[in-house]
């Protein structure tokens, strides 16, 4: 502002120095004494003096341009500083500013003034009008979160794809008919009703959430873990899953061959508890999947109870699959492996020996004893698989101890001990699928022409489904010795049970899609020596029916 004041008045001061030393200077000059001229050329004609006052208007006008000019620059810097418009600063307030008049001219034509006041753009401004004037650049939006079907599953994933989460579930919806003395009425029932969610976090985390809303007893938590993929040999797994024993507990519900599991599963760690049990597990795949391994500690008691000991159930399990990566057909899909298991029950807590009722709970062949002391189970299997035909088989073996368990027998036998409870069981069964689709170790055929719903991942069009056929042997034998204790003190009698029962059982199994599966097992229970007082040894028939579907 005081720049622009500055420049005013120097403007108005070179304009009236001009006035007076200029042309009114040189018509109005008179000698200094008084005289008249000695020449009458040296008085002004009334033409000069016309022009002149002429000029001098011009000049006036002149002025008042420069100062309606100052006025605008005035307020124009008041006004960009208060809107950030570009400023114009004279030149006077730039160091290397000058001010600039143009002489009289030598040929007389009177005082020719130019701008007295030039301007130039201040760079501040121009910088801040070039910013202004650019489009501001819009934020940066993250991308969106990726949402869909990945042929199995929902999916939700982030965006770097860091995080992804996938609801999953199944439900079993069942009927039962059963003939034979004792056997239970037929009956629908709810088999299992589960839903969860799984996914992975990093490259490195996996996790999953599974409830079953079908659980009468117990709690509803099925599997809540997470699984630690620090390379594919070595991964570390903590929290509530399957145990790692024998190849028919690693197969889903969703992949059974047959409605049930075979009697075998009786004798599994956790079977109470759907073969699931706390702990953690150190598991990985050698050479690609040519061996497998998991070595565990466990609770021991499943999910719904504590364990009663302060030793852990420890389970190891081996599998091999030699021609894996062969190019022969024929080789590449077997596989065989073992499994083994140390735990420890408390007959003081009430521990007591495996159920042996049967999966499709037709009758209970073998009672349960008090057991304490060590628990040893022994496993080996092997599944071959070639295109839509499978074989696998299974044998395992248990052990329980009776360790000063006389105390709490019929007849007060003291703290003898008993022999231990011996319980073997087998499982042998072949499967084909009809329709032409590859049989997978675990999993659900991919059905080639389903008949409605979702078009299966790969499919061929619409058809009938898949249709497959199995059959099925499998037994348990139970051996609990007695002894005849004829002592003064101690005397007492304890019987022998050395039962076993078997059963034949053949399926047909129709998927209308790869999510739906529809089950009828006719299966013939062999009960040769009851357990219940009053039963004869007899044939029961049981047929099971499943319609499941799964997302």
């Amino acid at each position: 502002m005081r720049s622009l004041t500055t420049s005013f008045a120097l403007v108005i001061l070179i304009v009236s120095g001009l006035m007076v030393s200029g042309p009114l200077a040189h018509a109005q000059g008179s000698p200094s004494d008084g005289k008249a001229a000695a020449a009458p050329s040296n008085v002004a004609s009334k033409e000069e003096v016309n022009e002149l006052r002429g000029e001098v208007a011009a000049q006036r006008k002149t002025i008042e341009e420069l100062k309606t000019l100052v006025e605008k620059l005035v307020n124009g810097k008041t006004q960009a500083a208060v809107d950030g418009t570009p400023q114009i600063h004279p030149v006077a307030d730039a160091p290397s500013a000058a001010i600039s008049a143009q002489p009289v001219s030598a040929s007389g034509e009177g005082v020719r003034l130019t701008n007295a006041v030039l301007v130039q753009p201040d760079p501040v401004a121009i910088a801040a009008v070039v910013d202004q004037a650019a489009p501001a650049a819009a934020p940066k939006k993250e991308p969106p979160l990726t949402a869909g079907w990945n042929g199995e599953h929902f999916f939700i994933r982030s965006p770097d794809g860091q995080f992804s989460i996938s609801p999953y579930g199944y439900v079993d919806n069942d009927y039962r008919a059963y003939k034979g003395d004792g056997a239970p009425s037929d009956t629908f029932i709810l088999r299992r009703a589960r839903f969860g969610f799984q996914g992975n976090y990093g490259s490195h985390f996996d996790f999953a959430l599974l409830t079953d809303a079908a659980a009468t007893t117990g709690s509803v938590v099925r599997d809540v873990y997470l699984n630690v993929r620090i390379r594919p040999e070595f991964q570390f797994q903590a929290g509530q899953f399957k145990v790692p024993f024998a190849q028919e507990a690693g197969t889903g519900a969703t992949n059974l061959d047959f409605v049930e599991r075979g009697f075998q599963s009786m004798l599994y760690p956790s079977a109470a508890s759907a073969f699931r049990s706390p702990g953690i597990a150190l598991h990985g795949d050698i050479a690609g999947g040519v061996m497998q391994y998991w070595v565990g500690a466990f609770n021991g008691k499943g999910y719904a109870i504590a364990n009663t000991t302060n030793q852990p159930e420890v389970i190891g399990r081996l599998r091999f699959y030699p021609w894996r990566k062969t190019k022969s057909d024929w080789l590449k899909g077997l596989a065989f492996g073992g499994s083994i298991d140390r735990a420890r029950s408390r007959g003081l807590s009430g521990d007591q020996s495996f159920s042996a009722t049967l999966p499709d709970v037709a009758y209970t062949f073998f009672p349960q004893f008090a057991i304490n002391g060590p628990i040893q189970r022994y496993n080996g299997e092997f599944t071959y698989i070639k295109s839509a035909l499978s074989l696998r088989g299974e044998y395992d073996q248990l052990n329980m101890s009776r360790n000063n368990v006389g105390s709490e027998q019929v007849g007060g036998l003291g703290f003898l001990s008993l022999p231990s409870i011996i319980a073997k069981a087998w499982d042998l069964s072949a499967t084909y699928l009809l329709t032409g689709e590859k049989q997978p170790e675990n999993g659900t055929p991919r059905v080639n022409h389903p008949l409605f719903g979702p078009d299966t991942p790969g499919g061929k069009g619409r058809g009938l489904g898949a249709w497959g056929v199995g059959f099925r042997y499998t037994g348990i034998q139970a051996n609990e010795p007695g002894a005849n204790l004829l002592s003064f003190f101690t005397p007492g009698f304890v019987p022998t049970f050395n039962y076993h029962t078997d059963e034949f059982t053949l399926g047909l199994t129709w998927y209308p899609n790869y999510w739906v599966k529809y089950s009828i097992n006719l299966g013939i229970d062999r009960l040769k020596e009851p357990s219940t007082i009053g039963a004869v040894p007899q044939n029961y028939y049981v047929i099971l029916q499943q319609l499941q579907f799964r997302f």
